[in-house]
């Protein structure tokens, strides 16, 4: 079963790649223009991208809109003109939106792009390597990586802070162990889809020797796990590791010390006849991209689902505060 396609950020009907040019029908319109007063800062200099005219997409999800506008800020610091197509519904659309140029440029993930789009059925453990795959297969589909960012956007088991002091489990290697010698204490609260697949909770399992009977185990939807891991009804939750939730609500995050979990790494997917025209774009991002880390999707993400900001303005402010781009045309 590919890992991927059941996530349920990411999920799309075969009927939306299908409907990708239908103004609407999945997400993808005519967009607007990019119209923030930002000038170069630490990239952009000399505006290397005078003159081009660049179209941004992205999934529908926090990360993927703030990383969106990230895209879009950096491109207008170097002079391109850029319209905003972020948001589109489902990962086949802003990946079709790529592939057939009607996008230039997204940041998207390694372990998607492996698994979902190109089709294979195993995950490469070593996340350079994965993007190397990954570049590698895409570019005969019209498709260039560039290198990619820290940010791993995958899944991860957590905890509370009370249960963190009680237990003292950091890695889930360790969490085997505890539900050895311990089984009360290992109970999860996963999605259904996480909880029944074999590359869900019974492959973790299985893969560190775990054995966590179907009482101490609880389904349900994603967003009302990290409340309950909170409050500590269950010991461990299914997280995502750049959920903003993790840091506001002070959860501990078990490392995946034997590598179960694919790597989604994410990268700036880039239209490669566009970048034929525009190589500058490499220039662009890769100081970026090498800034974005777990902790800071975390921070960046928690701006907007814990506090209400407006995803663009989390990614300007923090395009600003890093000194990639400076406000005003000076």
């Amino acid at each position: 079963m590919k890992y991927l396609k059941y996530r349920a950020r990411v999920a799309t009907s075969a009927f939306c790649g299908l409907a990708l040019l239908a103004v609407g029908g999945c997400g993808l319109t005519s967009g607007s223009p990019m119209v923030d007063d930002v000038s170069p800062g630490s990239i952009g200099k000399g505006e290397p991208l005078k003159g081009a005219d660049l179209v941004v997409t992205s999934k529908e999800f926090t990360e993927q809109l703030v990383l969106g506008a990230i895209m879009g800020i950096a491109f207008q610091a170097a002079g391109a003109d850029v319209i905003d197509r972020t948001g589109i519904q489902g990962s086949v659309g802003a990946r079709e939106a790529i592939r057939s140029g009607d996008a230039d440029a997204m940041y998207e993930y390694t372990g998607t792009a492996w698994i979902t789009y190109l089709g294979n059925s195993e995950p490469i453990s070593d996340p350079r390597q994965q993007w190397q795959a990954v570049k590698d297969a895409d570019a005969k589909n019209g498709i260039t990586w560039l290198p990619p960012a820290p940010l791993n956007n995958t899944y991860a088991l957590a905890m509370n802070e009370a249960n963190f002091k009680k237990y003292g489990t950091k890695t889930l290697s360790e969490v085997a162990a505890l539900s050895k010698s311990d089984p009360k204490a290992v109970t999860v609260c996963v999605e259904s889809e996480f909880a029944n697949r074999a590359d869900g909770l019974r492959g973790m399992e299985k893969a560190y020797g775990m054995d966590i009977p179907a009482s101490n185990v609880t389904q349900m939807d994603s967003g009302i796990i990290y409340t309950q891991v909170k409050k500590g009804s269950c010991t461990f939750g299914e997280v995502y590791t750049t959920d903003g939730r993790i840091r506001s609500m002070n959860l501990h995050v078990m490392e995946d010390d034997k590598k179960f979990f694919p790597n989604y790494n994410a990268a700036p997917e880039v239209n490669s006849k566009s970048f034929e025209k525009y190589p500058a774009m490499a220039d662009v991002l890769n100081p970026i991209s090498k800034k974005l880390t777990n902790t800071v999707a975390q921070e960046l993400n928690a701006k907007v689902d814990v506090d209400g900001e407006d995803p663009h303005q989390v990614a300007l402010d923090w395009m600003v505060d890093q000194g990639f781009v400076k406000e005003g045309g000076g």
